[in-house]
């Protein structure tokens, strides 16, 4: 593809705006480190609801819902879309919870929730084995999609792609601390959506497809399907039931976290109060899931009436190394039938796409390497500019490495399934430390060890020709992990009372599963509303999903079905404007 002075010109005007807004905040994020990863606290929802949402939509995000459309149709998404009903469970249950705990990482909620040396170890050990090697991982499937998408529009090989990438988001990251990433986030995910719209646009209307009504007529229908064939019971299990069963509660996964976590901790810890905390997370799920995934499904569709085989792409792009060519490259592809001006407007789109979620993911793995390994085990006193100093170094650091790791992956999906697998197990975990005061640190340890042997031993296993399902490798992962970290949890000695009393105080969780903590110190109980919040939660779902069905029957031609999901959607939407009232009563 060849973009024109004014593709370039679009391109480079959003560089220039971009970095010209994070300059404006070097100063400002210079100040100590709470300026630099939480925005002194000071943030509202609506920024900080987008800047999820903008994270979250990064380069391999449309290769990885094109990949998945591909391979086995619309309803492949439930692996992915069923992640909603935790990240529902956090804006009702955990988003207020984490902006009371007052920390400045969610990995610091370790020392103020659990007691002794096994406290600190659980705290060390994430801090290196999340901000630093699941980090990489991630950060190298982003980079490794925007390699894709550099090849198909301009053919530039991995080397050429990682050069620019690094050099850019380096110098983005460690200029501007949270502030900058936050306030990009917006321009970024205005950017990002008008190009996703823009390449769905033209990619339905292409000669092969012939808008929506081709659309439906050319394609098997199995492949529009909402749900998958229920007559195919392996794949009805592996793309809904394990998803809505299992997946949702027991895996952990950056973004969709049961509990809340990561960066989705990180903007609910720097909202103003509780309510904008819970505010931001709610408007993150509804855009997630709901806003944004047609344009993307309709591209990754749509390309498989204009390159139905990967022969096909390779013939159209030549010059794409072949080591590049999946499923997942037929997104890219697509964006050859875009008019000049617009290609400007989806290459600048994909650019921001990239350097929001690299920004984010930076700005977070550095938070736990400076804040929770590095002043808290190597150099606990020193300056709060000596801390943002090296947390700017840790974060040029993290994005080289990310770089070099990429040239291990072939395929998004690949690496999506990898973090899975490593994360499955240890969601439960997360749910209920926050309500149940008997899980302890060496619970936690449990629990990640046990996750990681047991995924090692299935990717073993699998690359010795066990060719063990998917689905099967995920719940063996999280009945032998759950197990495990409940019989550690019983064999070894409760949480300090004390600390457990200190943490009730600062937090208030609701519910029976501190009652006992409740009345040993005396202390009343907590003004949330356990009623209120799984109403909340079951109304936020049938929400999302209705909006998100709805949608899908209308562009699908089956106005019927569309207009029997507008019903729950409007009904649900109802009840959540009467709740979230009763909700911000009591919120600080």
């Amino acid at each position: 593809m060849k973009l024109t002075a004014l593709d370039w010109s679009i391109v480079i005007g959003y560089l220039v705006f971009s970095f010209g807004l994070a300059a404006i905040y070097i100063r400002r994020a210079s100040r100590g480190m709470a300026e630099f990863f939480v925005s002194g606290r000071s943030l509202p929802w609506w920024l900080l609801g987008t800047s999820m949402v903008a994270t979250t939509f990064s380069t391999d995000t449309p290769n990885l819902v094109t990949d998945l459309v591909r391979d086995n149709g619309v309803a492949h998404n439930w692996v992915w879309w069923a992640f909603l009903v935790t990240g529902m469970m956090t804006v009702f249950f955990y988003a207020r919870l984490w902006r009371r705990s007052q920390v400045l990482t969610d990995l610091e909620f370790y020392e103020i929730r659990y007691s002794g040396k096994s406290a600190a170890v659980v705290r060390g050990f994430r801090a290196i084995y999340l901000g630093f090697f699941f980090n990489i991982v991630i950060m190298a499937t982003v980079t490794l999609a925007a390699a894709k998408i550099a090849n198909i529009l301009f053919g530039w090989s991995r080397w050429e792609t990682v050069i620019v990438c690094a050099v850019a988001t380096i110098t983005f990251s460690v200029m501007s601390g949270l502030w900058g990433v936050v306030v990009t986030d917006l321009i970024q995910f205005i950017m990002a959506m008008t190009g996703s719209v823009a390449a769905a646009y033209y990619a339905v209307s292409h000669p092969k497809v012939g808008g929506l009504t081709g659309l439906v007529e050319k394609l098997e229908p199995s492949k529009l399907n909402l749900l998958p064939d229920f007559s195919n019971l392996e794949m009805t299990i592996s793309l809904l039931v394990i998803p809505l069963a299992v997946q949702w509660w027991s895996v952990w996964y950056p973004g969709a976290e049961p509990g809340g976590g990561s960066y989705i901790a990180q903007r609910m810890l720097a909202a103003k109060d509780e309510k904008h905390s819970m505010a931001a997370t709610l408007w993150f799920n509804v855009a997630h899931y709901g806003l944004r995934p047609w344009p993307w499904v309709l591209v990754a569709l749509a390309s498989m009436l204009v390159y139905p085989e990967m022969v096909d792409i390779q013939q159209a792009f030549p010059h794409v190394s072949g080591k590049l060519i999946g499923n997942d490259i037929a997104y890219p592809a697509m964006l050859k039938f875009l008019p000049h001006g617009l290609l400007g407007v989806m290459v600048a789109s994909l650019m921001a796409a990239y350097i929001s979620t690299m920004d984010t993911h930076l700005n977070w793995g550095a938070s736990y390497l400076v804040h929770d390994l590095y002043k808290r085990f190597i150099r606990p006193v020193a300056s709060e500019k000596h801390y943002v100093l090296v947390a700017r170094i840790v974060t040029a650091v993290l994005m080289l490495l990310a770089a070099a790791a990429m040239f291990a992956l072939e395929t998004a999906k690949d690496a999506f399934n990898l973090l899975l697998s490593i994360g499955a197990g240890t969601g439960l975990i997360y749910l209920l430390r926050w309500f149940w005061w008997r899980i302890n640190a060496w619970s936690e340890i449990a629990a990640m060890v046990s996750s990681f042997i047991v995924a090692v031993t299935l990717f073993i296993l699998n690359k010795s020709g066990a060719a063990i399902p998917h689905y099967v490798s995920l719940v063996a992962s999280v009945v032998v992990t759950s197990c495990i970290w409940l019989i550690v949890t019983y064999l070894t000695s409760p949480t300090d009372q004390r600390v457990l009393v200190n943490f009730y105080k600062l937090v208030r969780p609701f519910g029976i599963g501190w009652k006992s903590i409740r009345d040993m110190a005396g202390l009343e109980q907590s003004p949330d509303s356990v009623t209120h919040a799984i109403f909340g939660w079951l109304l936020g779902i049938i929400v999302v999903y209705s909006a998100l069905f709805s949608a899908g029957y209308f562009l699908f031609n089956n106005i019927v079905g569309g207009i029997l999901c507008l019903i729950p959607f409007l009904t649900s939407v109802a009840g959540l404007s009467w709740l979230l009232p009763k909700f911000f009563r009591t919120v600080k």
